[in-house]
């Protein structure tokens, strides 16, 4: 899995608990290019690997743009960030990858909680410029905590409310949903709570199809599903293609611990199927499919596949490592 050097040209304090870095090439150069939704893997230096939204300016070829929030409850990786100096440190970083992109629709509706804001900023940018109709909702615990306030209200500012719980509560999630007529794509993005519930309103109003979520962690039902009992693993082979290896994938081993043992260099961060940064292409022979990043349409065209829970169907799989 190719990685890029990113060296960190600034840290600044965004809102309470959050900071945006901006990342540049060490000689100057341009950054892979990316689209609103997108995501990095950045190699923190302890070796920790976490996944960011992209939130800045897709034009902008020379810098990349991330936000991250201090997790008071979180794996270690954000308190790394916030108390490490990066500013002038060169860390590595994988090019952008986007399973949150933006649909073609009449019109939109943005619903952002938190950190959420971050990818939605720049779709909300984009559709801005090509004067589509569309409406944001962006809760925070209070304005202290809300990042990127006055980049979202320039984009419109008549389009936005701003919703602070400490002043206004929860989000109307039922009232939003109301406006959200056929033709209208509903982005989301934001804490599980936030998620599980508009997610409610939708199934109730019979407009799950309309609805596009990104997770920063396992949804609730998928971990209840993962422990509700005992899944039968066979045993398979597994063709790096790149690395010309062959290995047998045991059926008490993962595929990710297999692949790691001969190719260490690849990419890993939460071994359960939700952060995506094992993203891997499959070349031939047919993934199980147990991760909750792919859509059920990337899942059946089996052109990537998480291999930190994936398995295969077929005795031999290849993959493009």
């Amino acid at each position: 899995m190719t990685t890029l050097d990113v060296l960190v040209r600034s840290v600044r304090l965004e809102a309470d608990r959050i900071i945006s870095l901006e990342l540049v090439r060490p000689d100057g150069g341009g950054l892979p290019a990316w689209t609103p939704g997108a995501h990095i893997d950045l190699v923190l230096p302890s070796g920790r690997v976490r996944q960011y939204s992209l939130c800045g300016d897709p034009a902008q070829r020379l810098v990349y743009r991330i936000a991250v929030l201090r997790e008071h409850r979180g794996r270690g990786g954000s308190a790394e960030i916030h108390d490490t100096a990066l500013v002038g440190r060169v860390l590595a970083c994988r090019p952008p990858r986007n399973h949150f992109e933006l649909v073609d629709a009449s019109r939109y509706v943005f619903v952002a909680g938190g950190i959420g804001v971050t990818p939605i900023l720049p779709m909300i940018n984009l559709v801005a410029a090509g004067a589509r109709p569309w409406t944001c909702y962006y809760g925070g615990r209070s304005l202290r905590s809300m990042a990127f306030v006055e980049e979202v209200l320039a984009a419109g500012s008549s389009n936005v409310t701003l919703w602070p719980e400490d002043e206004r509560g929860l989000l109307d999630l039922p009232g939003i949903l109301a406006q959200a007529d056929a033709g209208v794509a509903v982005y989301c993005c934001g804490p599980e709570g936030l998620l599980a519930g508009m997610e409610a309103v939708c199934a109730e109003a019979d407009r799950v199809g309309q609805l596009h979520t990104e997770r920063f962690a396992q949804p609730p039902e998928a971990a209840r599903q993962a422990g509700s009992g005992p899944v039968t693993n066979c045993a398979f082979q597994v063709v790096l293609r790149r690395s010309g290896i062959e290995l047998q994938v045991p059926a008490d081993r993962t595929l990710l611990d297999v692949v790691q043992e001969a190719v260490p260099t690849i990419l890993s961060d939460c071994r359960e199927g939700y952060c995506g940064t094992c993203e891997t292409k499959v070349v031939e022979g047919e993934p199980e499919h147990r991760d909750t990043v792919l859509s059920d349409a990337e899942k059946a065209g089996n052109q990537v596949m998480m291999i930190c829970v994936g398995r295969s169907r077929t005795p031999t799989l290849v993959l493009d490592i």
